[in-house]
Parts: structure tokens; sequence; C-alpha cells
């Protein structure tokens, strides 16, 4: 494809996803995604020919003017959208498919110092919404949405959304997913919610388990009372961590 027609589709491709482009000057002069792009394959070009100084010096220029950091060892599809643009990273390693909308502040990135293939692979069509870190290597599948500020650190199968720090799937192949087990969460509070969890459980058989006495003691009374208020407010906070 002949450079002219690279940056057609490239223009084509953002009136197809923003609404609020209006005209092909609007675009080509007030779209900082785009022109990062553009820099992008001039970087790259350069990276592949051994030329890395250039290449690097050049991914910096672009970040000064578009905000948007893009090593140039990075491999980009064609019609890569980054709308509103500033706070993108995109690592060494990454390597992204075509069709790909990224939103501002958006960061594929690595989680240490390792060698090789250490950032993620976003396949065709995925959707990242805005400040969402997808880190390590790891594969966000085709057709994929993760949703703003999500921090992705594990593979998203095909056609998921996911949600959350860290991020877990909420829907896949259109059904809504539900979180019956905290453990899939895989959050820090998994463990308290599920000690909450079990004690719910226990104040309920206790409850269950004693028969009201037919001259019950004020005691006793007292004490399926406080176990009945302890019960409700364990309800709320297991509601409440369900809903992560």
């Amino acid at each position: 494809m002949s450079p002219i027609a690279r940056i057609r589709e490239d223009v084509r491709s953002i009136f197809e996803r923003d609404p609020a482009a209006r005209s092909w000057l609007e675009v080509l002069f007030c779209y900082p995604g785009l022109w990062a792009v553009w820099f992008y394959r001039v970087s790259h070009a350069l990276w592949s020919a051994k030329l890395f100084l250039p290449a690097r010096f050049l991914s910096q220029l672009a970040r000064f003017f578009t905000g948007v950091d893009i090593h140039p060892g990075a491999q980009l599809g064609r019609r890569l959208f980054i709308d509103h643009a500033t706070g993108v990273v995109i690592g060494e390693t990454a390597i992204v498919g075509d069709d790909v909308t990224m939103y501002q502040g958006v960061t594929l990135g690595g989680t240490g110092k390792q060698h090789g293939k250490r950032h993620p692979t976003v396949c065709d069509g995925v959707f990242i919404g805005n400040n969402a870190n997808v880190l390590g290597n790891i594969t966000v599948g085709e057709n994929s949405r993760v949703g703003a500020g999500s921090v992705v650190l594990s593979d998203v199968p095909p056609n998921s959304t996911v949600v959350g720090v860290p991020a877990h799937i909420v829907y896949r192949n259109g059904e809504r997913i539900l979180v019956t087990d905290p453990h899939d969460i895989k959050d820090p509070l998994s463990d308290a919610l599920i000690a909450l969890a079990a004690r719910v459980d226990e104040l309920e058989a206790r409850l269950g388990s004693e028969e009201p006495s037919s001259e019950p003691f004020a005691a006793e009374e007292a004490e399926r009372t406080a176990y009945r208020e302890e019960l409700d407010r364990l309800r709320v906070y297991v509601s409440m961590g369900e809903g992560i």
C-alpha cells in the first residue's frame, strides 16, 4: 500500500469511529493521535534499519508534540486510532493488531526488568478505555474491551469485556459473567470477602437451628438480636464486595 493510500485509510478509520470528526482538514490538523502513528511509522522504519539512535530521537520528538510515547520497536497494525492521545505509552515489545482503539492514558507496559517479550499483544478490533493499564507479556483477544481505569495482568479471551483492578471478565461472547467465587476477582480483598461470607453462613445456620422458646429468657433474646444485627451488617459488606 502506498503512503497516500495508507494516510487515506487512517483518516477514514477515524471518521468511522469518532462522531466528533467533521472534515478531513480537522482530522489532519487536530488529531495528535494520528500524528503519533505517522511519526511511529518513520521511527519504526529507522529502527528496523538498525538506526536505533535516530529512531529513538524521532520517537521522543513525537512524544513532545503529541503526548504519545510509542517505542519504535513496537509493532503496530493498520488503522490504529488513539483518541485524545495524551499520556498513551506503548512499550518496545508490544504488538498491536488492526482496527484497535485506545483512549488517553492507556499504557501497554511491562512488569519488571525481564528481557525478551515483556509487553502485551493486543489483537484485532480491541477497545481499550482511558487510563487502562495492560501489563506484561499477555494477550488481549480479538474484539475484546478493556474498561476505563482497569489493570489487566492476565490473558483476556476473545470477545470479552474486562473491568477492575486487577481486571476480571464481566462479559464474554455477549453474555454476562457472574462472579460467584471471590477468588475469581483476584482482588487483595478476596480473602476478607470469603471470611465475611463464611461468617454469614455460620450466623444463618445458628439462627436457623435455634427454635424459639415458649418462655424465652432475656439473655437468649439479646443474643439472637445481636446475631441478626451482625448478620445484616455482613450481608451489606458481602453484597458490596460482590459488586466490585
